[in-house]
């Protein structure tokens, strides 16, 4: 006889079904993980008003699947929407309604290169109870002295064993007679980090949009916000609402906002959106000081799929040409930041994206008015160092100032790098555009005085560049944006 704690309580099984149509193997996706994910949360709220379940529960993700015996006739160009060889592939999906959008497209790219069907069904990979609840309900608080047995008994809980980048990194080796990989991240990667963004940011993800620009200053989201506020007042750019920590939005046309909280604490890196249709507004993350803070963000944002983003901040210039104000187009990186070393070893290095360079550069010149040579007089493209020590002038800087020179370095900062190298990482494309707003080197230190002024009278500009570039790469199509660069001699099919 079976014990209570041995029976396993189950949703009642939705059948496999093959799709030739993308709409439609979405819509049994969302009813997958929509019955799913209610029997969770009917089951445990069952266990707060009994205390106690007569069994285990488990629900699991759904799941796509594609077979081919063939390699696929495709248009070399593009660098996705295709398996690598015959075979079969798999990848659970989470909250495909958040993702509709971006499942809907890798789909139809499938259906299209390789002419089979797209399996849709269950999965054998739990639903964590945490990420079965609404944004915002903690399990934690839930269930303290209120349950007989451990949470972890009953439900299934985050298993960091199972959540990690090993399919994006590459290193991601699949059992014997198991599917190979069809998206750079399970479902439950993705959960992990869906759950994590509003923490950090204090904005949910659906807010997020495609295009994500990161800063250093706070004085940059103040120039993002006025020029948001007066964006949304006008109703100009096709701009629908604006929505700040909080989940505090601004529709477009409207003076005040029309749903949100101010939160109590600013989050640590505080999050702002200018939204359009289909999530291709622009995004501002004031992501701090420091690698260990661009890392953490990156790793999160990198499961929305965003089609690009770029740094904008400010830097230390090395060379005694170079003035305040000065701006330095990243075309290389030294990486001792050290907080990828793991994941993605320094000999690798990390190219630069001819789409973004070149959007960059054009909006440097439509901005300043300066173009071909008088351009190098307030722009230099080079070598970017990232560091881990915020004090390095401190300690006996002539190691590392010869390291620099011998890299060619012309600027130095704390976040670029690693914002490039976890967007060659993840595949998403990546570009840096900073400020020289100190030269240790030649004397100019970033002192009080001297940083309100040129705040003052480089943010906007900065700032205005940075826009007009993702302006121009919006208006790329997106298999014209990820560039092929970015993907490995076996590649996932989904972007």
């Amino acid at each position: 006889m079976r014990s209570e704690a041995n029976t396993l309580d189950t949703p009642k099984r939705i059948a496999t079904e093959r799709f030739d149509d993308a709409d439609a193997a979405l819509e049994r996706l969302e009813l997958i993980y929509d019955r799913h994910t209610a029997f969770i949360r009917d089951r445990f709220a069952k266990l707060l008003k009994n205390k106690r379940l007569p069994g285990r529960v488990r629900a699991t993700y759904p799941e796509i699947l594609i077979e081919t015996a063939t390699y696929a006739h495709i248009d070399s160009r593009l660098s996705y929407g295709h398996v690598a060889g015959p075979g079969v592939y798999a990848t659970t999906i989470t909250q495909p309604r958040l993702f509709r959008n971006y499942i809907g497209e890798q789909l139809r790219l499938l259906l299209r290169n390789h002419n089979v069907a797209i399996e849709v069904g269950v999965s054998t990979e739990p639903i964590p109870l945490h990420f079965a609840l609404p944004e915002g309900l903690h399990v934690e608080g839930q269930v303290a002295d209120r349950i007989e047995r451990p949470l972890r008994d009953i439900f299934d809980v985050p298993d960091l064993a199972v959540t990690d980048d090993a399919i994006v990194n590459g290193t991601h080796l699949p059992p014997p007679g198991t599917p190979m990989p069809l998206a750079p991240f399970t479902a439950s990667r993705i959960d992990y980090s869906l759950h994590r963004l509003p923490h950090y940011t204090a904005t949910s993800p659906e807010h997020f949009q495609n295009f994500v620009l990161f800063t250093n200053y706070q004085f940059y989201v103040d120039e993002f916000c006025a020029r948001a506020r007066k964006i949304i007042k006008s109703g100009e750019g096709g701009y629908e609402s604006f929505v700040e920590p909080g989940n505090i939005v601004t529709l477009a046309g409207a003076n005040k906002p029309v749903s949100g909280t101010v939160p109590s604490r600013m989050p640590q890196m505080p999050a702002y959106h200018l939204t359009r249709a289909g999530h291709t507004g622009l995004t501002m993350v004031n992501i701090g000081v420091g690698p260990s803070n661009a890392k953490t963000i990156t790793d999160h944002i990198a499961v929305l799929r965003p089609h690009a983003w770029l740094m904008l901040g400010h830097c230390a210039g090395l060379r005694n040409t170079q003035a305040l104000g000065d701006y330095v187009l990243a075309h290389g990186y030294v990486r001792e930041d050290h907080v990828l070393d793991a994941d993605l070893p320094t000999w690798i290095p990390i190219p630069p994206l001819a789409e973004v360079q070149v959007a960059l550069e054009q909006a440097v010149e439509e901005v300043t008015g300066l173009t071909g040579f008088e351009l190098k007089s307030i722009m230099r493209t080079g070598t970017v160092a990232t560091i881990d020590n915020r004090n390095w002038e401190l300690r006996d800087h002539r190691e590392p100032v010869q390291r620099f020179s011998q890299s060619r370095a012309i600027a130095l900062d704390m976040e670029s790098a690693t914002i490039a190298a976890n967007g060659f990482r993840f595949r998403v494309p990546y570009g840096t555009l900073l400020c020289v707003s100190d030269k240790p080197l030649h004397g100019e230190l970033k002192l009080p005085g001297m940083a309100s002024d040129f705040y003052r009278r480089q943010v906007g500009q900065h700032l205005e560049i940075g826009i007009r570039a993702m302006e121009k790469l919006r208006a790329m199509a997106p298999e014209r944006l990820h560039s092929r660069k970015l993907r490995s001699f076996t590649e996932t099919a989904f972007q």
